[in-house]
């Protein structure tokens, strides 16, 4: 297993003490940035980083992205087919998402959570597995089916409704 990480500024410090909590556990840890902490930066950079990292062998790899909220990286993340991004809230939620959602990102939010926390989440997340029931394949062929290159809101309908 490899695990690959990434953060914007917010998550900078967090990310740098998770890198040597995993080496530390002797999992192979690839940091994928920032390697320094720029104020200017943009999470979607690290969450794309580690997505494309993680799609290069989905069975073999996993991501975290970290940023103040959690929610920016997630999003960029999910951005990419075949990625299943999920923030982290506690280590029961994590262990869920892994195991029925089948989330191969982690998204933890820096400004919300301890070093402590955020390892527990971890723990969680490399320890399970997902389940390989048809009612979870079945939902995550339905997402990956899902066509992000045609957004409804660039062509509105043409017509007027009241609401």
């Amino acid at each position: 297993m490899t695990i690959f990480i990434g953060a914007d500024h917010r998550g900078f410090e967090l990310k740098n003490k998770l890198v040597e909590y995993l080496q530390d556990k002797n999992i192979r840890v690839e940091d994928l940035g920032n390697y320094q902490h720029d104020p200017e930066d943009d999470y979607p950079d690290f969450a794309q980083k580690v997505s494309e990292a993680v799609l290069q062998n989905p069975d073999q790899f996993l991501g975290i992205v970290i940023c103040g909220s959690g929610i920016g990286v997630c999003m960029a993340a999910n951005r990419n087919k075949g990625i299943y991004c999920g923030m982290g809230f506690d280590v029961e939620q994590v262990r869920h998402g892994r195991e029925n959602d089948h989330i191969n990102v982690l998204s933890i939010a820096s400004d919300n959570f301890s070093e402590e926390k955020a390892q527990e989440m971890i723990d969680a997340f490399i320890s399970t597995q997902p389940l390989q029931k048809d009612k979870y394949q079945r939902r995550l062929k339905k997402i990956d089916a899902v066509d992000q290159s045609t957004n409804p809101h660039e062509n509105p309908p043409t017509t007027t409704q009241n609401l």
